[in-house]
């Protein structure tokens, strides 16, 4: 027998069928944002990059260890590199902000450390190892009885062959994850930063804070590195162009990240620059040398001393784990053709405004505008200059270079320079 509701019952049924959904809906809704809350929690907490809380270094008869000290447990991965004999160990971006101790003078098998981030993601860490070695053991190991999570590498002696055997199966390995990976353009896109207001009525300058990452640059008085004062202009030059409104400026790193030398000019010219400026302070066993100058590029090193500084600076990529260098002197091998001769010539009207505007403000060398074949000059349709701001193995150098007043002096500089540029080369 079916049962029929009358109207008034019907409403009552109906008035608490809605009772009930909108409890459900309540009750969903508060779920619902529950999850979002634990979501956004575990989110915010694997957002937070692991610390690195130090290093150290045993040396035992038979093997050399090397511990990291970490607050959370990381994933990694690790080559062998020959010539020099390298051990690379990459990791997912983490924050190492201790102080490495004596690590990284080295001691047992491994004679130095460097570290930084490589690109955006991955973190590297290069041990220097005195002499051909293998990784016998590699582990991590959870925080327990008040230690912290630890990752260890352990080396031990071997004979070239056997390294050489090593390194190929490891890069082979290596490799295959890489073509995994996007472009090294693409990666370094996501730390290239332009600023400024306005679209492309206005000249748009790149400025490269030279090294980064992994690659201090030169370790100077005191040991600060090349790489951090680099950047500290960087931001400071962007500033004062921005600030004139006149300038668009792109930063081709505004991070501590390592950036292969034809990234560089890739990421100005994909970018459309019309002026790039490599920033770099340079170090040398004359303590008592000090002064700026500027290079613009040319085949022939206006001397040696210019030549020994573009070498250097070309091979830069080795320092990062993998030897690029290669790469680097077949770029330097092609001819320039008769449109980077015009670029050059550019380059050389704004090198002459650098300097003379750099004198006005800062010390600087005799022979202030020289001449070198460095990769980072080497963009065949924009003018360019490479700016070396002093000499870190200099105590005056290196003390003004840290100074944000000296600094905003070398930007404003800077500016006047670029002012008379597009006075005499009308935007």
């Amino acid at each position: 027998m079916v049962s029929v509701k009358t109207g008034s019952q019907a409403n009552a049924t109906t008035e608490k069928l809605s009772l009930v959904g909108q409890k459900s809906v309540r009750m969903i809704a508060a779920l619902c944002l529950s999850l979002m809350i634990c979501i956004g929690f575990f989110a915010t907490a694997n957002a937070q990059e692991t610390k690195v809380l130090g290093a150290r270094l045993g040396v035992y008869p038979d093997y050399t260890r090397f511990v990291i000290d970490l607050d959370h447990d990381v994933e990694f991965s690790y080559f062998l590199l020959p010539d020099p004999y390298r051990v690379i160990i990459d990791m997912p971006e983490i924050e190492w902000s201790a102080p490495p101790g004596k690590v990284t003078s080295g001691g047992g098998l491994i004679s130095g450390l460097r570290y930084g981030l490589f690109k955006p993601g991955t973190f590297r860490v290069v041990l220097d190892v005195a002499e051909p070695a293998l990784v016998s053991k590699i582990f991590t190991l959870p925080a327990s009885e008040g230690k912290p999570h630890r990752l260890v590498v352990d080396l031990s002696p071997a004979k070239r062959d056997a390294f050489m055997t090593a390194s190929r199966e490891s890069m082979e390995a290596y490799s295959a994850r890489s073509r995994n990976d996007t472009s090294a353009t693409e990666q370094s896109a996501d730390v290239a930063v332009e600023s400024g207001r306005g679209g492309s009525e206005k000249p748009l300058i790149a400025i490269d804070a030279g090294h980064g990452g992994v690659d201090p640059g030169a370790i100077g008085v005191g040991g600060v590195y090349e790489k951090d004062l680099t950047l500290a202009a960087a931001r400071e030059v962007e500033k004062v162009l921005t600030d004139s409104g006149r300038y668009r400026v792109l930063l081709t790193r505004d991070k501590d990240v390592f950036l292969k030398l034809r990234q560089r000019t890739e990421i100005a010219r994909k970018n459309g620059a019309d002026l790039f400026i490599s920033l770099h302070a340079d170090s040398i066993g004359n303590s008592k040398h000090r002064g700026a100058s500027v290079y613009t590029l040319s085949e022939n090193a206006s001397d040696k001393e210019a030549a020994a500084l573009a070498s250097k600076e070309n091979k830069a990529d080795v320092i990062a784990g993998i030897d690029l260098s290669e790469e680097n002197s077949l770029v330097q091998s092609i001819l320039i053709d008769l449109a980077q001769r015009e670029t050059m010539n550019l380059s050389a009207t704004l090198a002459a405004n650098m300097v003379s505007e750099l004198g006005k403000s800062i010390e600087l060398q005799r022979r202030t505008h020289r001449f070198a074949g460095f990769a980072v000059l080497k963009a065949p349709d924009i003018p360019s200059a490479l700016f070396e701001m002093g000499y870190l193995s200099n105590p005056t150098d290196a003390k003004l270079l840290q100074s944000p007043a000296h600094r905003r002096k070398v930007a404003e500089a800077v500016l006047r320079a670029i002012d008379i540029y597009f006075e005499k080369h009308k935007f």
